[in-house]
């Protein structure tokens, strides 16, 4: 075994280094031995050079055929090779294959091409994870933008109503105004306690602050009672209130406290949108495994364009001025995001309605 790569390495072919000195030693030998082989031949000088001519033609072409086999294609073959490297084309590796310098070289461009491959893969799986962090800052200054305008502009009422209302408590003598002024300053401060309430409440939410308390609960008896407990004890009736509720209980597992939110902020727009003596209808039905609730009030449709909108903090359908700040329903959609489940609004005939699917456990 050491004798054959001690052959190997000393005389073998599997370097260029060897082959070139191989092909060289090969042509000078071949010239001498055609020489000698001409000048023996019982033929005239010149039909002697004639044939030591082509013989030796016969050299060259071979020695140039070997050449071009040896090191000619092989750098061919490389030279393409990293031609499409450079171009950051990996598509293809070098295909060469051999023992000698020139395969040694076109492992290390395949290797370095792999590489090269796998460090632009990463490097695009940051940059496209740097992309999506840049997008997300920047909806989130906007946002915070957005939020400051907004609560801006929202707090420019109160604010201007209770100073307006404090200089009046300054000016008047009269204990009736005072007790009226003071009301009225009270009821203001309560209005923007709410809306900061209100807005802890879903900045906890954004952030993945807020924890749910599931429990298992009737949903068709809870239902009934938070509508009953918002709508019926009423001082007037401006509207026309219907129920479609089953029959047999139904058992659902959800944060109960929030979704007497959820029901409160939806029953509430309902009442705020209802059309004089039109109708707010309370529905539960079953569907699938689910209970769909849904809370319909009869009036303007919103536009279609408007509708994935009313979820948006601090947005009111056409700009209508209406008491609170615009929170209810970006608050219900938070908290049903929560939850899992499945909500929407959509225009009916004559009215909207906003509703959610509540899976119901068995």
């Amino acid at each position: 075994m050491k004798l054959r790569n001690w052959c190997r390495d000393n005389f073998g072919m599997h370097t260029i280094r060897k082959r070139v000195f191989f092909l060289s030693k090969l042509a000078g030998g071949a010239i001498v031995l055609f020489y000698l082989f001409t000048s023996v031949l019982p033929v005239g000088q010149d039909a002697a050079f004639l044939i030591w001519f082509l013989l030796m033609l016969g050299v060259i072409l071979l020695v140039d055929y070997l050449l071009g086999r040896f090191i000619t294609r092989p750098v061919d073959e490389l030279n393409e090779a990293a031609g499409r490297m450079a171009g950051l084309d990996f598509s293809r590796p070098c295909e060469l294959k051999s023992t000698d310098e020139f395969g040694m070289l076109s492992q290390n461009l395949n290797t370095m091409a792999d590489n090269l491959e796998n460090a632009l893969s990463r490097l695009e799986a940051v940059n496209g994870r740097l992309e999506t962090e840049v997008e997300r800052e920047k909806r989130r200054v906007a946002e915070r933008k957005e939020l400051a305008d907004n609560l801006s502009h929202e707090m420019k009422t109160p604010l201007g109503v209770i100073r307006a209302y404090a200089e009046g408590l300054q000016d008047t003598g009269e204990e009736e105004k005072r007790k009226q002024y003071a009301q009225v300053i009270i009821g203001e401060t309560e209005r923007m306690n709410r809306m900061i309430t209100s807005l802890l409440e879903l900045s906890a939410m954004d952030a993945g602050a807020v924890q749910l308390a599931p429990v298992l609960f009737g949903f068709v008896e809870f239902t009934e009672t938070e509508a009953g407990r918002l709508l019926m004890d009423l001082p007037w009736k401006e509207f026309e209130l219907e129920y479609r509720l089953p029959a047999m209980e139904y058992q659902v597992c959800a944060d109960k406290g929030k979704m007497e939110q959820v029901l409160d902020n939806l029953i509430g727009n309902a009442r705020k949108y209802v059309s004089p003596g039109g109708i707010l209808r309370i529905t539960l039905e079953k569907e699938e495994g689910f209970l769909r609730f849904g809370v319909y009030n009869e009036g303007d449709c919103i536009r279609e364009e408007d509708l994935p909108r009313v979820w948006d903090k601090f947005y009111r359908v056409g700009g209508r001025s209406t008491e609170g700040a615009g929170l209810g329903l970006a608050i219900a959609a938070g908290i049903l995001e929560l939850h899992g489940w499945k909500y929407g609004v959509r225009n009916r005939e004559k009215g909207v309605e906003f509703y959610f699917f509540a899976p119901i456990e068995d």
